[in-house]
């Protein structure tokens, strides 16, 4: 691979910048040059050919958008002179054969897991207090606060630290120093939890629950069923306040679905049944902590890696993420499903103009045609009321080389791999199948990774080239950069750096099988993924209209 410039597959007729290249550059190339017309800033794309108005532009293979206006060679692309295009899709059109990768190294490896009754292994162990409707946010706020202190889960407050130390500055009328304060990072203060074993309290408010559609209460209680039901997850306490569309036994019927036996304790507790606030509140913190005492009987003990269910993201995606990170944990994906374990792929509206190689990758008729089904209602949908998958790009994305929704999904999709597809699964569907899986759920951060949870991942591996602090209150979200500059500009959010692909230092294989190394350390405790260090625990359900 050039240091400057990169054609990513030979069918392309784009090429894409590595650094910043000036007007006037010669580029050479498989016997060929060409001279840039333009300035092409790094992660951009320019022409390996003249193109005219309608002509398909290719990237990663496939069609990814259509020439508005001629391109001169060597032309830069952008939203100016190209519109989104993506390829047609039907079923299945061809046998799919994969060969899946050397997995010798990692044969034998185990991480350090909870391991729950029904054969699950978690990589941490929450205790989760959840509210029914958002009418009980508040009161399952207050006993998170009633638990966090005195067990032992609150971490200093620095930037309360911070505003105390520049109020008693105003306070002592010296306010020309007040530009002088500078903050101060956390230092480490000794350990006061009570339970070793447990990880923490975790609580899921929502604005959902009543109100809306029936169909959003019933999604709501099949995300929460799944969240409970996820191995990170000791067990819950759930508040209701009595008369919301989510009724309790709705969500009983959905705990029964995925744990028949009931071997996960549950804690219901209804607010017009109990009374008075203090009456509900004093019920819930003590049979909480009752059934903290059993949680936190369960240690940390070997489980093999096909035990890992890891979600597969990318939020603040640059012109990178399909060359680097994406590409990489791709690779890992493809490792895992070899060794036995799954992987979750979300996000469909990015992956927008790669269905058909999808459909193909399906080991059953049934998983394509359910991809089919579900693409075309979701973008049936977008487009009944004015948008469309089109649309999906942020303006970061375009300003970083992103600039049609078929080059964002070309380069999303990455991320699911070479594996076959064991799966395809309607939002607020929990995992079934070993293997590769395919989750519908919007492209926005949160909700995506809000639904990977609820279908069973422990650990999320989220990809950025411009910088997301998202995390989830129940899987540990580890965050990739893809790019150094990143890396080095962020280091309090961003885990790991594959920004070593582009300059090419390393290898896609290489820094997957890092990334397999890396999880096994966040998934036995003995790394903590930044986001769960920041306490960034982001919880936003989707509610069934559109969403990109």
């Amino acid at each position: 691979m050039s240091n400057t410039f990169l054609k990513i597959h030979p069918a392309d007729n784009v090429f894409v910048a590595l650094t910043d290249l000036k007007a006037g550059e010669k580029i050479s190339y498989e016997g060929k040059s060409l001279v840039l017309k333009d300035d092409v800033n790094a992660k951009h794309k320019f022409a390996e050919n003249d193109l005219a108005p309608d002509d398909e532009v290719f990237m990663y293979g496939t069609v990814v958008g259509k020439a508005t206006q001629p391109i001169k060679q060597g032309g830069v692309i952008g939203t100016h002179n190209l519109k989104h295009k993506a390829a047609p899709y039907s079923g299945r059109t061809k046998t799919y054969q994969w060969t899946p990768p050397d997995v010798s190294t990692f044969r034998n490896k185990t991480f350090m897991g909870f391991h729950r009754a029904d054969g699950q292994v978690g990589t941490a162990n929450y205790w989760l207090v959840i509210p029914l409707v958002f009418c009980e946010n508040r009161n399952v706020e207050m006993i998170r606060q009633a638990f966090q202190d005195e067990l032992g889960f609150t971490k200093p407050d620095v930037y309360k630290n911070y505003v105390h130390d520049l109020v008693n500055l105003y306070r002592e009328g010296k306010t020309e120093k007040l530009a002088d304060v500078r903050f101060q990072p956390a230092t480490e203060v000794p350990s006061k939890r009570v339970f070793k074993n447990i990880d923490g309290i975790k609580v899921l408010t929502h604005q959902g629950g009543c109100g809306g559609t029936r169909q959003d209460a019933q999604t709501l209680c099949a995300l929460l069923a799944g969240y409970i039901h996820n191995p990170n997850v000791a067990g819950a306490t759930i508040l209701s306040l009595g008369c919301q569309n989510a009724e309790i036994k709705t969500i009983q019927e959905r705990l029964a679905t995925l744990d028949p036996k009931g071997l996960k304790p549950v804690i219901i507790l209804d607010q017009q049944q109990s009374g008075t606030e203090q009456e509900l509140l004093s019920q819930a913190i003590q049979k909480t902590f009752l059934a903290l005492i059993e949680a936190d009987k369960t240690e940390r003990k070997p489980a093999p890696l096909n035990k890992l269910v890891v979600g597969l993201k990318c939020g603040g995606s640059d012109g990178f993420s399909g060359i680097s990170a994406n590409p990489a944990i791709g690779h890992t994906s493809d490792l895992l499903v070899a060794l036995g374990g799954s992987t979750i792929l979300s996000e469909f509206p990015e992956l927008c103009g790669v269905e058909q190689e999808l459909i193909n990758r399906c080991e059953e008729d049934e998983a394509g045609n359910r991809f089919i089904q579900l693409m075309r209602t979701y973008s049936d949908a977008a487009e009944a009321v004015g948008s469309g998958f089109d649309m999906n790009p942020s303006p970061g994305n375009i300003k970083d080389g992103l600039i049609t929704d078929a080059i964002k999904s070309a380069g999303a999709a990455k991320k699911g791999g070479t594996a076959p597809v064991a799966d395809v699964l309607p939002y607020a569907t929990y995992i079934r199948k070993p293997g590769l899986n395919l989750l519908c759920t919007p492209g926005n951060d949160v909700e995506s990774t809000t639904g990977t949870t609820g279908s069973g991942a422990q650990i999320i591996l989220f990809t950025t080239g411009l910088g997301t602090p998202t995390g989830n209150p129940v899987s540990q979200v580890i965050k990739l950069s893809t790019n150094t500059r990143l890396a080095q500009k962020m280091p309090d959010i961003i885990d790991f750096n594959t920004g070593q692909i582009i300059s090419g230092e390393k290898t896609i294989e290489q820094v997957g099988e890092e990334i397999l190394d890396f999880i096994i350390e966040v998934a036995s405790g003995r790394t903590t993924a930044k986001s769960v260090a920041l306490n960034q625990d982001d919880f936003i359900p989707w509610k069934r209209g559109v969403s990109l």
